[in-house]
């Protein structure tokens, strides 16, 4: 019986106002992963999650995604659309994650309110959960979602980053980040 061989990916780096992104991409091009290299342990955990076994080889990312990520934080927004993205995930998950991508740019959502709009009233811890382990940070845009009371609560990336993106995309924001 042979070992089954880890998943293969390619791991850039991208420097940003905000600090240095880790891109993990496949073979075909799609976006694995976007986190933040002072949250590197994360991004190796979340990998390790949905992939099991994997490997990541230093290699430049696609060109498509470097140029939309750098345009978004010159601020094009729209240039996120262009990156093709693809995680594993529970069925649950991944319904949170293609619906976090209808909340536009400068717009936010409760936990509550978003889980309501996707017809699971009483989901919104489990909304959270599956925001929290959102491997595509920036392009899947889990720093939209904040408290009912509009505060902004919990970022996988730190609250600076969350209070930055949505300064960025022109959220009007109420309350400071809690602690």
């Amino acid at each position: 019986m042979t070992a089954k061989q880890p998943r293969r990916f390619h791991l850039d780096r991208l420097e940003t106002p905000i600090g240095t992104a880790l891109l993990v991409t496949d073979d075909q091009g799609f976006l694995r992963a976007l986190d933040w290299s002072d949250y590197e342990t994360r991004l190796h955990r979340l990998l390790r999650r949905q992939y099991g076994d994997y490997a990541l080889e230093k290699a430049p990312a696609p060109k498509i995604i470097t140029a939309a990520l750098t345009s978004y934080f010159a601020g094009d927004l729209g240039e996120l659309k262009k990156i093709k993205w693809k995680t594993n995930g529970t069925p649950f998950q991944r319904k949170v994650w293609t619906e976090l991508q209808k909340i536009r740019a400068g717009k936010t959502s409760s936990y509550g309110a978003f889980a309501v709009r996707l017809n699971v009233p009483k989901a919104a811890r489990a909304v959270g959960l599956a925001n929290g382990s959102n491997p595509v940070s920036v392009v899947v845009p889990c720093h939209r979602l904040i408290g009912a009371d509009g505060s902004l609560t919990g970022y996988g990336g730190g609250l600076a980053r969350k209070e930055w993106l949505l300064a960025h995309e022109g959220a009007a924001l109420g309350k400071r980040a809690r602690s």
